[in-house]
């Protein structure tokens, strides 16, 4: 069937911008918002307050480079290329069932501007956009099927036919036929859109229900979709962190604790860099959805300790981690994750037990097969499991090592992944932290039952089996026997192949304290502490060694 020709109408207003860059700010923090598996075919903005927007790119110094503007205030980015929009207003690279309209991904350039006002000027006698390619300032007309429809145009208009760019971006008014810019610098620069105003405390920009400050990015990859970067200040990042990380309602000096963490994890974070933004939103670094939640009380914290981070012997302290609670104890980081911090020591907690905590104490049982799947879906594969126990702890009291024993062989982890080994969402199942003990194995204690192979597994049949006694060496006949022990004679029973002397396959409940991976400053343990009067500098001062706040 063919496509549908969308003839488009260019209405948009032009504002007055800038043609020199702002002042650098290296405060300026890009959080990636969508990325990767969540880039986005067509991102909208909605800025219902402001000014209008202006188009461009963040240089490497983070100054925002203005190459167009407009006044409009709903606005969606969307990977040029030939684009549907169904009924509702939504944008797709694919046909929709039902009605449509249809934007090809051919059109007519016109060249020879010299600035945006003038392309936006002969763009608008020509029903046409201006666009911003490769460097240069030019009008495209048309959104066509195919090149023969393209080229017709272009004799008519005195033009060239073109594509759209497999990196470049088309601007409309969100959920019209109304384009307003189109931008493809071949992926030397990453598309940038700051709403106008953002110099005056900014207003505050609605994306996929969140509110957020600050400008944006949409970097594509050659035919790719768009991510989104948040590019904000530091500040306005922080408070955005603080309610997603830390109740609101806790002590002041906690947060102001939090803050500080959040601050300093954030210009310390290199976790993204290969994405070209410095943190992302979840857990993987600190979760981020803008002021949605923001409340006086966490906005103060911030206040309060602005631009103030964590330093050891004058440097920026790269990795401030935190976790909910620690059971007791924290840990230092190289027993965790295999990398030594002088400021990342372990070290007794007293102060989370002066505290009431949800669900501090806790346990999880899993049978042998519900591990035996677990470790096979990771990656690991032992056979059916028949032991696991706690092979190692380190000096504060955490795990260190655990060993699983199946059929097939026999693995050894440690650091972190003594915790989260046991995670599944399938048996919705975790260990919540690096303080527990395992109960129902034989804690590497093999002499449990009677082992008679390096496995540890019963005979299936005594038939056969040679005995030391005190007149040489005998044959066991029958289906029984009887051994001494340290508490008198007792039965050998046979057992059936495959099964643990020591558990006999059967489950493992697994107990402890704490939430997190135990390194850092506890939350809890912050909010045990203001409770009871201490600065969030002490806090601070507790929980990460030998540093300096500044």
């Amino acid at each position: 069937m063919k496509k549908l020709l969308w003839t488009l109408l260019f209405l948009a207003s032009v504002s007055v911008f800038p043609t020199t860059a702002s002042a650098g700010d290296s405060n300026l923090i890009k959080v990636g918002l969508r990325y990767g598996d969540t880039a986005m075919f067509a991102a909208n903005l909605e800025n219902a307050e402001g000014e209008g927007y202006q188009f461009g790119w963040y240089d490497q110094y983070r100054n925002f480079q203005t190459v167009g503007s407009t006044d409009e205030t709903t606005i969606t980015m969307i990977a040029a290329d030939d684009i549907y929009m169904n009924q509702n207003g939504g944008y797709s690279p694919n046909m929709p069932s039902g009605s449509h309209r249809f934007l090809g991904g051919w059109h007519v350039e016109l060249d020879g501007y010299r600035s945006f006002e003038d392309a936006y000027r002969d763009a608008r006698s020509y029903n046409g956009w201006p666009a911003y390619i490769n460097d240069t300032y030019v009008v495209h007309v048309g959104s066509y099927d195919n090149r023969r429809e393209a080229d017709a145009a272009a004799a008519d208009l005195g033009g060239s036919a073109v594509p759209s760019g497999d990196t470049g971006v088309l601007v409309t008014q969100t959920r019209t036929d109304r384009v307003l810019f189109e931008f493809d610098n071949g992926g030397r620069q990453a598309f940038g859109v700051q709403p106008v105003g953002w110099d005056r405390g900014g207003p505050v920009t609605w994306f996929k229900g969140y509110r957020y400050k600050g400008g944006f990015e949409y970097p594509r990859s050659a035919g790719r979709n768009l991510s989104v970067i948040n590019v904000v200040d530091l500040e306005d990042y922080v408070k955005g962190v603080i309610p997603y990380e830390m109740n609101v309602n806790w002590p002041q000096a906690a947060l102001e604790a939090q803050a500080v963490c959040a601050r300093t994890f954030a210009k310390g974070c290199t976790k993204h860099a290969a994405g070209g933004f410095d943190v992302c939103n979840s857990t993987h670094c600190q979760v981020y959805n803008g002021l949605n939640t923001a409340t006086a009380t966490s906005d103060r914290a911030v206040d309060n300790t602005a631009g103030n981070c964590l330093y050891y012997n004058g440097s920026l302290v790269r990795d401030a981690v935190y976790h909910s609670s620690n059971g007791g104890a924290t840990e230092d980081a190289e027993n965790v994750w295999g990398g030594k911090e002088p400021y990342l020591r372990g070290k007794k907690d007293p102060f989370e037990a002066k505290t009431s905590i949800p669900n501090y104490n806790w346990s999880v049982t899993y049978t042998a097969s519900e591990l035996s799947w677990i470790l096979e879906q990771k990656g690991e594969n032992i056979g059916q499991v028949q032991d696991v126990y706690v092979s190692r702890y380190t000096p504060m009291g955490n795990v260190d090592e655990v060993t699983f024993v199946g059929r097939a062989g026999t693995l050894k982890v440690s650091g972190d992944r003594c915790r989260t080994i046991f995670y599944s969402s399938t048996y919705n199942k975790s260990v919540r932290s690096l303080r527990f003990e395992i109960n129902g194995g034989s804690n590497g204690n093999h002499s449990q039952g009677l082992c008679v192979n390096d496995a540890g597994y019963p005979l299936e049949t005594l038939e056969g089996t040679h005995v030391l006694t005190s007149s040489g060496m005998s044959v066991l006949e029958g289906s029984g026997a009887t051994v001494l022990t340290a508490s008198g004679s007792e039965a050998i029973s046979v057992g059936k192949a495959g099964d643990r002397a020591s558990n006999g396959g059967g489950s493992f409940t697994i107990t402890g304290t704490g939430n997190g991976h135990n390194v850092g400053m506890s939350q809890y343990g912050a909010k045990a502490m203001a409770e009871q009067g201490y600065t969030y500098r002490e806090i601070l001062e507790f929980y990460y060694t030998d540093v300096t706040i500044g």
